[in-house]
């Protein structure tokens, strides 16, 4: 009798042990953490739990879902870009490829006044298709504006104004984290300081940031600085200047980018929270409209380009304003305009303004000749005019998007040493192998990484990290996430500091990074051995004024 007793006890204490649950869904073990504050790293385990991080430290070999052996590797917070133009992209690409094998977990959308228009539906949708990143966006000015005048120039009614004003709050209420202009853009490049200044209260009212693409930033940069800075103190809100920079001519003309970054320290020494991003390439990305004068769309882009098809008096009219615009400034070429994605000319790919000038004008003047081949002597060289031309035929047939190649590596280094400049790629979700994209959709984290830690030890590792990951955290008030710390989402990436480098170039754009070997976001691995689980765990992050049912 007291042996079965006995064989019962035992069995139901196997039962009971077989029926314990795991303590946690995933442990990492004796990786080099670095939580993102900027501390020097330590070797500690992570528990991860219900999508939170449970526990760093020593964790005994309890029972876990799964492991990690992150021996020699680093394990830090998962990367957080704020400024990216994803927007509609989530819908069509939910993996996120190019980001999350880049260690981004979290990225902030709707940045240089475009944003999508009804925040509510689309983190809606969002959430019902799922998305393998978290998901924040602003509303964009040029949106807004759009939607209550037009693609036009000229200031708002008051009607317009009250309209304006609502879309702010109503897209505030539905999560959106701030409002963003792109002031080089219609019709935003048309809007006053006070106008915007009046809308931004509205967004800063709910907490929200100013996130803004400056009137300029080039020669006139320093005014656009003041008038970023002026926006955030009569709306009484944060600033994040996006994509800092200063292009050769300008740096030449003011002194460099100590002198830009002055004004900005200026500003938060008396008080002022301003914070600054920074892709780290020599090379920036917009649409080839930037490169018409601004009068010429007060319109409307899709108005003057159906003009400048129609109407051969017109090209000349534009063409005369940019050789004197160009006569000005002093321009001599192009070439540093290369065509990224062009829909009416998908060849134009990855050529420059200049070389695709010469190639129209041999077609013109030699008929059937091609230039491979051809020698030196007898390659046509197309002037200012030519170029000129072919940019307003480019705009007219539906524009493009291009790469400008205006920057030196000094700027970009000092810029990037400064304590608070974070990382970011101002890239969309890239279809691999469409178009000559800029690189730094592919590899902005992993390049930081590589170059400016390992190789060029502009900034240490704890700072790199830092940058990535709780300085724009913090600025964007993402207060859970940003940091491997207890009780804050489990987004984390894991990398070889040995091995980690971006491959993308300008020339061959298409390369994901290599040494990033997992990817987790709220606690499910989406990237294992650099390759995607296809699993979509990625929350929507509202911001503060977020009003549920509202």
């Amino acid at each position: 009798m007291k042996f079965w007793i006995v064989l019962v006890a035992v069995m139901a204490g196997c039962a009971a042990k077989e029926s314990v649950p795991p303590a946690f869904d995933l442990v990492i073990r004796n990786g080099q953490v670095l939580d993102g504050s900027g501390r020097e790293g330590v070797v500690a385990d992570v528990g991860i739990a219900k999508g939170r991080i449970a526990k760093i430290g020593v964790i005994e070999h309890v029972a876990a879902t799964n492991e990690i052996d992150a021996k020699g590797l680093v394990v830090a917070p998962g990367f957080i870009d704020v400024h990216t133009h994803a927007d509609e992209d989530v819908h069509t690409q939910p993996l996120a490829e190019n980001f999350i094998r880049d260690g981004v977990t979290t990225i902030v959308t709707g940045n240089c006044g475009g944003s999508v228009r009804d925040v509510g539906l689309y983190f809606t949708r969002i959430e019902k298709r799922g998305a393998a990143i978290n998901v924040a966006t602003l509303i964009g000015h040029n949106t807004i504006l759009k939607a209550v005048k037009g693609d036009r120039a000229g200031e708002l009614t008051p009607e317009q104004m009250a309209k304006a004003k609502e879309m702010v709050a109503q897209a505030m209420r539905d999560g959106a984290v701030g409002m963003s202009t792109g002031l080089i853009y219609p019709p935003g490049q048309f809007s006053s300081t006070e106008e915007i200044i009046e809308l931004q209260k509205v967004a800063a009212s709910f907490g929200g940031i100013y996130a803004s693409h400056m009137r300029s930033e080039g020669t006139n940069i320093l005014s656009a600085i003041d008038e970023a800075l002026r926006v955030g103190k009569e709306a009484n809100c944060r600033v994040e200047i996006s994509h800092f920079k200063l292009p050769s001519d300008a740096a030449r003309k003011l002194g460099g980018s100590d002198v830009t970054l002055g004004r900005v320290r200026a500003a938060r020494e008396s008080g002022q929270e301003v914070w600054l991003d920074q892709y780290p390439y020599t090379a920036s990305s917009t649409g080839i409209t930037t490169l018409l004068p601004d009068e010429v769309i007060a319109d409307g882009v899709a108005t003057e380009q159906k003009k400048l098809r129609d109407d051969p008096v017109e090209v000349e009219q534009v063409v005369k304003k940019m050789l004197e615009s160009a006569a000005k400034s002093g321009r001599t070429h192009y070439g540093y305009v290369v065509i990224a994605a062009c829909s009416a000319h998908p060849d134009y790919a990855g050529q420059n303004i200049l070389d695709l000038a010469r190639a129209a004008k041999l077609r013109k003047e030699r008929p059937g000749v091609e230039l491979i081949g051809l020698p030196a002597d007898q390659i046509p060289q197309p002037t200012i005019e030519d170029q000129i031309r072919m940019i307003v035929d480019i705009f007219a047939s539906g524009g493009a998007q291009c790469v400008f190649h205006t920057m030196n590596e000094k700027e970009v280094e000092n810029i990037m040493a400064d304590p608070t400049v974070s990382v970011a790629s101002d890239s969309g979700i890239r279809r691999y192998g469409s178009g000559a994209p800029h690189p730094r959709g592919y590899g902005t984290n992993a390049r930081v990484l590589a170059r400016y830690v390992r190789e060029k030890q502009i900034i240490t590792l704890p700072e790199a990290i830092r940058k990535m990951t709780s300085m724009p955290a913090r600025a964007f008030r993402f207060n859970d996430r940003g940091m491997i710390k207890e009780g804050y989402a489990a987004d984390v990436v894991i990398f070889d500091p040995k091995t980690v480098e971006d491959l993308a170039t300008f020339e061959k754009p298409h390369q994901y990074p290599v040494g990033i070997d997992w990817v987790i976001v709220n606690g499910e691995i989406v990237c294992e051995h650099g390759g995607m689980t296809g699993k979509l765990p990625g929350k929507v992050i509202r911001g503060p004024g977020f009003q549920s049912g509202h």
